[in-house]
């Protein structure tokens, strides 16, 4: 298939993928009166949880026939080292998937903005779900928390990304397994970092919320970049007969 319709997969599967997660986070997690106090009514760390899942989940069997689903430069680069992905088009998978995960950003901003009683710079200083650690982290991890966190988790989803879209797994159930791991991720993992495993994820929020949160990105490239390899690798040597003749992976967020 031509690269332009794969992109625009890959964008709007980013795009939607962060405008649910991070949007429920921003939007909904806390639910507050016209006085501002939290009434006890928002989603909490579940409903995040779930909203993250069931974007990745949706977004699979929508467009990831198209492109592969990837949605996250570290599922795409887990693949390349995994030989499920050609590496000449991971760059502008990346480029692409990075634009939609501002764009979502900037539609959360925007709708968060316009509460009553609320601002743009508001908004910004609570940092529109931007991922942490340190003072950032919603449970005042350290780095080296949220190295491992991010590293060993991400590793894990690139691990299931690749056994579910083999040759051998059963078919038509690879992005229903993928939205649940992610959702597991984020049970795991939201007080620790407020999960990224995704450094696009983690941009969108970070650029518009400036700051410290700007200052800690790397992290949030790194780690899941390092997981991502890692996960592809391990999977490799234990599935290496799933490899054989693969085609790309679809359903992969």
């Amino acid at each position: 298939m031509r690269i332009a319709p794969r992109l625009g997969a890959e964008f709007l599967g980013t795009y939607v993928l962060v405008l649910g997660g991070t949007g429920s986070a921003v939007l909904a997690a806390k639910f507050l009166d016209a006085e501002g106090d939290n009434t006890g009514l928002g989603i909490g760390f579940l409903g995040v949880s779930l909203a993250f899942g069931l974007t990745v989940l949706v977004m699979a069997y929508g467009v990831g026939h198209i492109s592969g689903g990837h949605f996250n430069p570290a599922v795409t680069i887990g693949l390349v080292v995994g030989k499920r992905f050609d590496a000449k088009d991971a760059i502008p998978y990346i480029v692409t998937q990075v634009v939609g995960a501002i764009a979502a950003s900037a539609t959360v901003l925007a709708i968060a903005a316009n509460r009553a009683g609320s601002s743009v710079t508001e908004v910004r200083e609570g940092g529109l779900a931007a991922n942490g650690y340190g003072d950032l982290s919603p449970g005042l991890y350290n780095l080296a928390a949220g190295l491992v966190a991010e590293i060993v988790l991400t590793a894990v989803f690139v691990i299931i990304i690749m056994g579910v879209t083999g040759r051998k797994a059963p078919k038509g159930f690879a992005g229903l397994a993928i939205g649940l791991a992610l959702t597991l991720i984020h049970l795991i993992s939201i007080p620790v970092t407020n999960t990224s495993v995704n450094p696009a994820r983690s941009t969108g929020p970070a650029l518009l919320a400036g700051g410290e949160y700007l200052g800690q990105l790397w992290m949030f490239w790194v780690a899941p970049i390092v997981g991502g390899i890692i996960g592809a690798v391990i999977y490799n040597l234990i599935g290496s007969g799933d490899n054989d003749d693969a085609e790309d992976a679809d359903y992969a967020a």
